[in-house]
């Protein structure tokens, strides 16, 4: 089969196509053939500057942040229209380029983009950014004012997604912002600058530049931005924080995980199965919120432990374009041999490798779902993220060994608990640290907060407060009570 060329040459800043200052390209594989799908520009120091300049002169003197909450809305309903009608293309590209699954692609790269795009409209135009309290001496007017120019770094794994999560609520909120994409999916991101252009999204409103960790860097202390958001990896994520930290920067830090799922001695080995795939196996492996440790009691541990097995080897391993594909293959070589290396050290522990443990032959960068059993929760298997298709099967005694090893991590971003009592359930999840948590499932709520504590970040997307990280409040103190306010 001919890989179609997705080949780019330009950068989109202020609206405009630009030819890069920078010489660099960047190569863009499909993860299941190792094919080359196309180049990208990847940009420089000037570039950035470009980019934000543009962001700044939109902010500063453009109608972006001046529009009524009706105009934004409608800018943003049809921003939705676009990248939905561009849906077959995007889902496809990106199971290109990340080895993503069709099945669910369409709906983590078009569906819930195109929501979170009438979400944030639906917010600000039902309950605005203005609100008129009372005040001894009169009224106050709250503003929740636009923070300003913002960086949205996105990662790999889920792109469109991610990059949604921040640009639609900023956008919605009246900023203007710099989307940096990961250069292993540099290609799929042009489609958001394509549907801006599409609907002419006023110029510098929404800027595209692919980059390298240097010119990443170079935008994320950048003296014209004003606000940071990132999802990544928890090295880069502590470097951000910490860059932003001398600058007074406003940051939001969506960092890496290691949850637990806690099958309960109640638990219903049916309903635990039927999530496993979408809790435990989603998107390959290469998801954050992975439950990557599965906590099972002592007197149902062999049972668990082929429940897990069972389902790792039940996945379809294989192009991730074939609907009937349920595992797809890592993003690249690099980040496949990082895998292995987890798998290795895991082999050469005291844990027992219960299912898959190689890296397929053949064109592609593709990890049989492997699990183990036995693993002791210190070992390297059960605090370190992954972020690939293994899962750590570990045993503990009651419900307060349970909450203390799933709490005895780094991490704090998702897990789940297992039960037939709902009630014991949510007090299981009540005790767990952690930012999201699920009871008999896990799914993310776009109108709920998502986020991680401890090195799982700072911050939260989604929700009415995906909106509140991209405004300033401002209370303006209006003096006479005989002067009518309003908003």
């Amino acid at each position: 089969m001919t890989v179609p060329d997705y080949t780019r040459k330009s950068l989109f800043i202020g609206g405009r196509w630009h030819t890069p200052r920078s010489t660099d390209f960047r190569p863009v594989r499909e993860a299941a053939t190792g094919a080359l799908l196309g180049t990208a520009p990847l940009a420089g120091p000037d570039d950035i500057d470009a980019a934000v300049a543009a962001a700044r002169a939109a902010f500063d003197k453009g109608p972006w942040p001046r529009m009524s909450v009706s105009e934004r809305g409608a800018a943003l309903r049809a921003l939705a229209a676009e990248l939905d009608r561009r849906g077959d293309f995007t889902a496809e590209l990106v199971s290109r380029e990340n080895g993503m699954p069709s099945v669910m692609s369409r709906g983590a790269n078009v569906a819930v983009p195109v929501a979170l795009l009438h979400r944030y409209a639906d917010l600000i135009e039902t309950g605005g950014l203005e609100e008129v309290r009372s005040s001894p001496r009169g009224a106050t007017i709250v503003r929740r004012a636009p923070v300003g120019v913002v960086a949205a770094i996105v990662p790999w794994n889920f792109p469109q997604l991610i990059a949604m999560a921040k640009i639609a609520p900023a956008l919605a909120a009246g900023c203007t912002v710099v989307v940096k994409p990961s250069p292993e999916t540099a290609l799929d991101a042009y489609v958001l600058a394509d549907a801006a252009e599409a609907v002419g999204l006023p110029g510098g409103v929404l800027n595209i530049v692919p980059a390298e960790r240097d010119s990443s860097a170079a935008l994320v202390a950048h003296p014209d931005v004003d606000k940071v958001s990132f999802t990544g990896g928890t090295a880069a994520g502590r470097h951000i924080g910490e860059v932003c930290g001398r600058l007074l920067r406003p940051v939001t830090l969506e960092l890496g995980g290691k949850s637990a799922s806690i099958v309960l001695d109640d638990a219903d080995p049916d309903v635990f199965a039927a999530q496993l795939a979408a809790t435990s196996f989603i998107n390959n492996g290469q998801a954050c919120v992975l439950h990557s440790r599965i906590l099972a009691p002592r007197s149902r541990y062999e049972e668990i432990v082929s429940i897990v097995a069972e389902q790792a080897r039940s996945l379809v391993v294989g192009d991730p374009l074939d609907p009937g594909v349920t595992c797809g293959p890592m993003v690249s070589q690099e980040h496949r041999d990082r895998v292995m290396g987890h798998i290795e050290a895991a082999r050469a522990s005291d844990a027992r490798l219960v299912a898959g443990g190689r890296a397929l032959d053949g064109p592609g960068w593709f990890v049989e779902p492997t699990v183990f059993a036995d693993v002791d929760p210190r070992s390297r298997l059960a605090q370190e993220e992954v972020f690939g298709p293994v899962v750590a099967v570990i045993r503990y005694e009651d419900d307060d060994d349970a909450v203390a090893i799933a709490n005895d991590s780094p991490y704090g971003l998702a897990g789940a608990v297992w039960t037939r009592d709902e009630e014991r359930g949510v007090e299981i999840a009540r005790r767990i640290r952690t930012g999201t948590f699920g009871v008999n499932y896990y799914q993310m709520d776009l109108g709920a907060p998502f986020g991680g504590t401890k090195a799982s970040g700072l911050g939260r997307e989604l929700g009415p407060e995906g909106l509140d990280a991209f405004v300033e409040y401002q209370s303006i103190y209006v003096g006479t009570s005989e002067r009518k306010v309003g908003v």
